[in-house]
């Protein structure tokens, strides 16, 4: 019984041993850093490395745009100021008086008509 009992024991032991070494076959491939996931984790952890760049880099680009804009937005309104000025000022002069040796023109309407209502064919027969 005892023989038994420890050939039983061997074995255990031997199928544990194979189990551990299956595991470790497993485990060696799964954190290659070649073509398992330890090798995608480092992609990606490349990647992150670089869009965090570009998210500051697009930051700092977007910051400097806005600064830009603001400054010509105040420039704009600042222009819109004087010009609103200078339209006042123009309605403020005196309107300027005909010359009188210019002979008085009749309006163009009134010698010219612009729209002449022909009759509609076939109207009226």
């Amino acid at each position: 019984m005892n023989l038994i009992a420890d050939i039983l024991l061997v074995a255990g032991a031997l199928g544990a041993g194979l189990y551990c070494h299956v595991l470790a076959g497993r485990l060696r491939r799964f954190t290659d850093l070649e073509r398992g996931v330890g090798g995608a984790v480092a992609v990606l952890s490349a990647q992150i490395d670089d869009l965090t760049r570009a998210v500051a880099l697009a930051r700092a680009e977007a910051q400097a745009r806005g600064m830009s804009l603001a400054d010509q937005t105040e420039r704009a309104e600042t222009a819109g100021k004087r010009l609103e000025l200078l339209v006042a000022a123009l309605h403020d002069l005196p309107a300027p008086a005909a010359p009188a040796d210019a002979p008085q023109r009749e309006p163009l309407t009134a010698r010219h008509p612009f729209f002449v209502r022909r009759p509609a064919e076939g109207a009226g027969q």
